[in-house]
């Protein structure tokens, strides 16, 4: 036991010693000063009723039943939250690196999204910026619209130049990911990107598998508690089923991996 410990303290000094030289790195790389981060414009999604989850053979049980959910107005992002933007925030935070972080290089990776992050990693993100995660009820809809369609940009089924998806298992930031801003073709009915594929998106709530039999009909917010988060819109790594925009995800709120990302909302 005592050897245990000895390896874990060792394995935890090298990791706080490994995040602060790349964060030291970070702040002394020409590559973040070269061009200023520029900001992610919100798209408004209108206030309204829509159609949220499925029924069917085909929904899984965490998908069903359909209900109807009434949203207030609010401000989603664009797209995903890209590692040049997480670099901005790294710098003005002290926070720790994101895992996979010593890989990046910003001279070409600054517009791929940021993956790595855990779920309070990405909610303090979006507090930084003056905003949040957004629900999974919000996150729903941005994607869908109010036609109940199967993607983001339609019924059609995906497509290599619609979203970036099922490309294995390997990661590599240069051949994985796709920029934020791609994919004109499977964007959502509001204009958002990568509403499907690229990475997973972490979203406010906490998961229940049976949330939607009890769910508030106006502006739910999740379960009170909870031992997963929600996740959204699946990655390059997924196959087609994990694309649509009814599928839910859960991973405990600590997980960083090279299939997870976020971007922000806004009341």
């Amino acid at each position: 036991m005592a050897f245990l410990s000895i390896l874990i303290l060792l394995k935890t000094i090298t990791s706080v010693h490994l995040s602060e030289a790349q964060l030291d790195r970070l702040r002394k790389s020409k590559a973040l000063d070269a061009a200023a981060v520029v900001e992610t414009p919100m798209v408004e999604i209108p206030a309204g009723e829509f159609a949220m989850g499925s029924d069917g053979v085909r929904a899984l049980e965490d998908e069903r039943p359909v209900h109807r959910v009434w949203l207030d107005g609010f401000s989603m992002d664009l797209h995903e939250v890209a590692t040049a933007q997480y670099a901005e925030f790294l710098t003005a935070t002290q926070r720790p690196v994101p895992w996979q972080w010593n890989s990046v290089d910003l001279t070409q990776h600054r517009d791929r999204p940021v993956i790595g992050v855990d779920w309070s990693d990405a909610d303090g993100y979006c507090r930084w910026k003056g905003k949040r995660l957004p629900t999974e009820a919000e996150w729903e809809k941005s994607a869908r619209g109010t036609d109940g369609r199967l993607y983001p940009w339609g019924n059609q089924f995906p497509r290599n130049d619609l979203a970036n998806f099922a490309l294995g298992a390997r990661f590599s930031y240069s051949q994985v990911l796709m920029p934020v801003q791609s994919y004109e073709q499977g964007k959502s009915p509001y204009g958002l990107y990568h509403m499907a594929g690229n990475v997973w998106e972490w979203v406010q709530d906490w998961y229940a598998v049976n949330y939607y039999e009890v769910s508030l009909e106006r502006n739910p917010q999740g379960p009170e508690e909870g031992q997963f988060k929600a996740l959204r819109g699946g990655s390059w790594s997924d196959l087609p089923k994990y694309l649509l925009t009814y599928g839910r995800f859960k991973l405990p709120p600590e997980t960083r991996n090279s299939y997870t990302g976020f971007r922000c909302a806004k009341s």
